[in-house]
C-alpha cells in the first residue's frame, strides 16, 4: 500500500512538471509513476518545448522546430538553416511587453 502511495505521488509530481514543461500529463504521470525517482528526474531533464527555436520549411513554409530534420507536412528534408525563428516562449514574452505598455 506504501508502494502505491509513493508511485501516485510521484507520478503527480510528474505529471504536473511534463505539463509545465509543454508535454503531456498523463504521459509523465504514467512514466513517473512507473518508476518513481527516475521518472521524476526525467521529467525534470525534460527539455522546455516553448523554448525550441524555430524554422520554416522552405518547401510549404510551415514553422517547425529547429532540431526537426523532416516537415510534418510535406515531407521535405531539412537541412539546418543560416537564421532561426525566436521561439515560442520569446515571441510571448515580447507580445505581453507590448501589450502591457
Amino acid at each position: 500500500m506504501a508502494y502505491v502511495i509513493i508511485a501516485v505521488c510521484f507520478g503527480l509530481a510528474g505529471g504536473i512538471v511534463g505539463r509545465i514543461k509543454g508535454s503531456s500529463f498523463v504521459l509523465w504521470f504514467l512514466i513517473s509513476g512507473a518508476v518513481p525517482f527516475f521518472g521524476l528526474m526525467a521529467a525534470l531533464a525534460y527539455r522546455f518545448e516553448r523554448e525550441e527555436l524555430r524554422r520554416a520549411c522552405p518547401s510549404c513554409g510551415r514553422v517547425t522546430k529547429i532540431y526537426d530534420a523532416l516537415c510534418t507536412r510535406c515531407g521535405a528534408e531539412l537541412d539546418f538553416p543560416d537564421t532561426a525563428i525566436a521561439s515560442e516562449a520569446h515571441v510571448a514574452a515580447r507580445q505581453r511587453s507590448t501589450a502591457g505598455t
